[in-house]
């Protein structure tokens, strides 16, 4: 892995996730900022679910539910 400048930061973890992580370190031979750089590149790769993608593929998937009226709904 090329060398690519950081920025020091701050972080606190709770003891239980400081031990998984220094067991993770010590286990792959690697420094906690490098899992902990790791685990962030993997969090931030993610894509957040498109919620117009969502309703597009499952629009008209119950045809045959009920939904109250809304006047129903009001009343609560």
């Amino acid at each position: 892995m090329r060398y690519v400048k950081a920025t020091r930061t701050q972080v606190y973890f709770t003891p239980a996730q400081r031990a998984r992580v220094d067991e993770i370190a010590r286990s792959e031979g690697k420094t906690l900022a490098a899992v902990v750089r790791e685990a962030l590149d993997a969090y931030l790769e993610v894509t957040p679910p498109d919620p117009r993608e969502a309703l597009r593929t499952s629009f008209g998937s119950m045809p045959d539910l009920e939904v109250p009226s809304r006047d129903e709904w009001d009343r609560g």
